[in-house]
Order: C-alpha cells, then sequence, then structure tokens
C-alpha cells in the first residue's frame, strides 16, 4: 500500500509539472458561457449593413471565461487602388493582419514595460533622463519641467508634450523636422512643454514615442526585436510584428489603409510623403517617417487571433500557459485609473467615467480597460466579467469626407461603426441576464 501510494504521488507531481500555470485559450460556443445566439446573430447582421454602407472591413473576437467564443471576419482588406474601387476587391478573414495604430502602446511598449516593471530593470518613479542622456530642460524653455519628469508623468501623460508635433512634416514641425530615428529622439529632447507637466492629462504620441526610445535603452535592441523575440514567440505568436513586409509576410495577408498615402487624398504634402494605398506598412506618419516604422506609440501589426492571447495575458495576472511575463500586482499597478483622472491608468483606458462610453459603452464594468486605435482597432479587458473584445479594422481604407473642411475624418468615420462603444454594448447585451 506504502509503495502504491509514493507511485500515486510521484504520478501527481510528474503531471503538476507539465501543467500550464496559467489559463491557455480554447474554443467554446457563445451560449455555453451565457451569450444569446439571437442577439449575436443581430450584431452580425448590423456589422454587415455598416459594411454595404461603406465601412472597411471589421474583425471582431470575443473571448469569455478562457475561451475564443465569437470570431468572425466581414468586409474587404482591400477595395481600393488609389481613388478607384477595384474590380476584384480582396475579402478580409480572421487570418488577416491590420495595422494596431495605438494599441502598439499597449501590447509592445505597456507589456514591454511591464515586463521590465516586474524583473526591476525599471521603477515608474524613475526619471526619464535615467534613461535618455540630454533629456532636460533648455535655455529659453518658457514652460519647464523636463528635468523632473519620471516614467509614470510620461505613462499617465501628464508630462506637458503636445499631442502631435508632426516631426516628419517639414511645414508643420519646422525647427523640429525629422525624417530619421535618432534626429528624431533629438528632437524630442527639443520639443517645448505645451502645459506645466502634473496639471493635466493631454494625451500625446510623444509620451509613447519617449517610452519607446527609454525600453531600448535599458534592453539595448531595438524596440521590435525585444517584443517580438521576449514577449511574442515565448507566447507562441506568429502574426505579431512590427514592419511586417520585412518579416516574410505578403501584402495580400494584411488590411490596407489610406487610399493616396498620407495626403488625404491629395491635400497635404511634406518631403518623402507616401501617394499611393498604404498596404503593409504602417499608417502613421510618425511611425513611418520618423522612426523606420518601429515605435513605442504605433507601427505593430497583429490578427485576432494573436490579440486574443495578449488579451488573455491580462486577464491571467500576467502569464498564459508556461510563460510568465509580469504578475497580478503589475497589471494592478498599471491599470488603476490615477487620481486626477480615473480613465488615465499607466497607459492603459480605464472605463473609469461616463466620458469613456464611446470607447466601451455603458454596459462594461467600471474597472474595464484597454485602448483605440486611429486605423479602427479597439481592445476591452474586463477582469469583473473575465471577458475580453477585440475589434480591428481598416477604417482609412475610405475617401476622406472632406479634404479641406477637415482631411482627418473618412467617409467610414461618419458611419455607427466608427463607435466602438455601441458594438461592445451589442456584445454585452447579449449575455443573458
Amino acid at each position: 500500500m506504502k509503495k502504491s501510494m509514493t507511485l500515486v504521488s510521484l504520478l501527481a507531481l510528474s503531471i503538476s509539472a507539465f501543467a500550464a500555470e496559467y489559463p491557455v485559450l480554447t474554443t467554446a460556443g457563445p451560449d455555453t458561457v451565457g451569450f444569446d445566439l439571437k442577439k449575436l446573430n443581430k450584431l452580425d447582421d448590423w456589422i454587415q449593413n455598416q459594411i454595404s454602407a461603406g465601412y472597411p472591413s471589421i474583425n471582431l473576437l470575443i473571448v469569455k471565461d478562457n475561451h475564443i467564443v465569437y470570431q468572425k471576419a466581414w468586409g474587404y482588406a482591400k477595395k481600393y487602388e488609389g481613388s478607384l474601387l477595384m474590380a476584384a476587391p480582396i475579402s478580409a478573414t480572421t487570418a488577416t493582419m491590420y495595422d494596431l495604430a495605438s494599441n502598439t502602446k499597449m501590447f509592445a511598449t505597456n507589456f514591454a514595460l511591464q515586463k521590465l516593471v516586474y524583473e526591476k530593470k525599471i521603477d515608474v518613479n524613475d526619471l526619464v533622463s535615467q534613461y535618455i542622456p540630454g533629456f532636460a530642460d533648455r535655455p529659453g524653455d518658457s514652460i519647464r519641467g523636463k528635468d523632473a519628469l519620471r516614467i509614470t508623468d510620461i505613462l499617465h501623460h501628464t508630462a506637458g508634450f503636445p499631442a502631435d508635433p508632426q516631426y516628419p512634416n517639414k511645414k508643420a514641425a519646422g525647427a523640429l523636422y525629422s525624417q530619421n530615428k535618432a534626429t528624431t529622439l533629438e528632437m524630442i529632447k527639443k520639443t517645448p512643454l505645451d502645459y506645466v507637466p502634473g496639471t493635466k492629462h493631454i494625451y500625446s504620441d510623444v509620451d509613447y514615442m519617449i517610452l519607446g526610445f527609454i525600453i531600448e535603452s535599458v534592453v539595448q535592441m531595438p524596440l521590435d526585436t525585444y517584443v517580438e523575440n521576449s514577449i511574442y514567440k515565448p507566447l507562441g505568436l506568429t502574426h505579431t510584428v512590427f514592419n511586417p513586409l520585412q518579416k516574410g509576410f505578403s501584402r495580400q495577408q494584411i488590411a490596407a489603409t489610406e487610399l493616396n498615402g498620407n495626403t488625404r487624398d491629395g491635400v497635404i504634402t511634406f518631403p518623402n510623403i507616401r501617394t499611393s494605398t498604404i498596404w503593409g506598412q504602417v499608417h502613421d506618419e510618425k511611425a513611418w517617417y520618423a522612426m523606420g516604422g518601429v515605435s513605442g506609440h504605433a507601427g505593430l501589426f497583429s490578427t485576432t487571433s494573436d490579440m486574443a492571447v495578449l488579451m488573455q495575458v491580462m486577464l491571467n495576472d500576467g502569464g498564459y500557459g508556461n510563460v510568465k511575463l509580469f504578475d497580478k500586482n503589475t497589471v494592478a499597478q498599471f491599470t488603476r485609473g490615477s487620481a486626477q483622472d480615473a480613465t488615465f491608468g499607466l497607459g492603459w483606458r480605464v472605463n473609469g467615467n461616463a466620458s469613456m462610453t464611446p470607447t466601451f459603452g455603458v454596459l462594461a464594468s467600471a474597472q474595464t480597460y484597454g485602448h483605440t486605435g486611429w486605423t479602427g482597432t479597439l481592445t476591452a479587458i474586463d477582469p469583473v466579467n473575465h471577458m475580453a473584445i477585440v475589434i480591428l479594422g481598416n477604417k482609412p481604407h475610405s475617401p476622406v469626407a472632406d479634404p479641406k473642411m477637415n482631411p482627418n475624418v473618412f467617409m467610414s468615420g461618419l458611419l455607427p461603426a466608427a463607435t466602438y462603444g455601441w458594438i461592445v454594448d451589442q456584445v454585452y447585451g447579449a449575455l443573458k441576464p
């Protein structure tokens, strides 16, 4: 008997040694986790109507209780060549890769920072100048405070930087003009503050460009090399990369974005501006021209399947399977709303008040966090309901509504599908009471 018990104990230990430390995603029917199929079908029909009305494409995936319970693609990965509709447009599939735009901030830069903070290689209270030599106030600065800026100030978007200095646009950037990564860093150091640090929250791409440079200074390698090899590959992700055309992917695998380069249908020009349909390259101007396609604020491409794993890492409090990137305390630290504005976590946007309704709808829990992206992307992670939603789209693959009045509004942006919160509410509304 004693020998038998010993064998059983050894067998149990052997099994536990191979058991995954964290839950991994499996596929299940939405009805098995409490969804009403009729209501989800209504959402399906509504999205298809939006595609028929001109929205280029949408990929939607829902994670609930450690299962992928819904994954579908609508529309076209590419339907324009320049301003002309293609005779044979390329349909979007669930394997289509999308430009994540500002979701790069979360799933590249924040993931890297969360990992480095957990490993005690970075402290969010460290001064920025500790990692970027020469980052300091300059003689003649009318607003001062760079000397005292901490990483947490950058993450909270309270550092004083303008939203978008347009470094690659010579006319707009003036003395801060740059189309070279090394020069861009120097221009960031010279960028004047717009407001006294700590007095308000102003969402800024510059903040995340700085964070990208901080990560590179710590890991001593490019940001894309670090996240692709230290985060995505260990997680088993195969379609989450910067500069996909340089890494073995073809344009046919990727959703196209703006029709006529970055010209907004011909009303914007600057040196080296792309004029043909952007397809397989990051749309964001600063990321492409000023940073070579790899920046802390934009440049990452992915699929809904890969994004599901990254969202599950957050729901799992830092790991997936046998891979541990960070811990529960790190997740809590980064997703906690600030005292000044509850919608700003450390990088993550939090469903802290009604101002986030266009993003997260009215039905998500107050603890829901995530981010949006200018190309038509949304992530919403709800730890209370153990649910996550990712919407990937190519909203700028559409004519500009009125180039002279507002070149940044596309025809697709006028459709209800551009309001992510409406889709999020339909998902929550499909959950049975």
